[in-house]
């Protein structure tokens, strides 16, 4: 007899069958609940490039790799990738140039993304390990509580491996894939109309 045929297949097939089966649209995220496991709507890091900008460019410059990258928040890197610190639209296009190139006594056009950015330390963000277990729900509610429209993952050091970023949570990208129609406006504004859609 085959001792073969004793083993478990460690990876069963299935037979396709008569259904039918669609091929996804590339770059289409995929529609969410608020029952949804959270990882549906964190940006892997592991999967997609991270949106990074170097220190010392300039505030024109990143929001011209905000519209070319066609996100709204980037990370600010040193030479070597590691992240110091990050810079949203709001953070672009608020007060903030305005006021910290008055406080330096500087023009607004000789601010780098280091003058404006939220530094590292300053960063609230969540454990991989804990966003494995939430919903998308739980992220809804926690990214409201932060009063932030983004939030990171982290996948802290194990075994003599670096700490990583690991994931972005974006609240329009949430919306997306509630499917919310694109808004932009105020965070009190953005999570009503989230927290509407999933009955929060």
């Amino acid at each position: 007899m085959d001792q073969t045929q004793n083993k478990t297949n460690p990876l069963p097939a299935i037979r396709l069958g008569e259904a039918r089966y669609q091929v996804p649209e590339p770059g289409m995220p995929r529609h969410v609940t608020a029952r949804s496991a959270a990882v549906e709507v964190m940006t892997d890091l592991h999967r997609v490039p991270a949106a990074t900008i170097p220190a010392a460019m300039t505030l024109d410059d990143a929001r011209q790799a905000m519209i070319v990258r066609g996100v709204r928040m980037l990370l600010v890197t040193d030479e070597r990738r590691a992240v110091l610190g990050l810079v949203t639209a709001s953070d672009l296009l608020g007060e903030q140039p305005v006021m910290t190139a008055q406080h330096r006594s500087v023009a607004v056009a000789d601010l780098t993304a280091a003058d404006i950015m939220t530094a590292v330390g300053a960063i609230e963000a969540f454990a991989l390990r804990d966003v494995l277990n939430a919903h998308v729900g739980d992220v809804v509610r926690a990214l409201r509580a932060l009063g932030r429209q983004h939030a990171l993952v982290v996948e802290p050091a194990e075994g003599g491996t670096q700490a990583q970023i690991r994931g972005v949570f974006s609240a329009s990208q949430i919306a997306r894939q509630l499917g919310i129609p694109p808004f932009v406006g105020e965070v009190a504004r953005t999570f009503a109309e989230i927290e509407a859609a999933i009955g929060a």
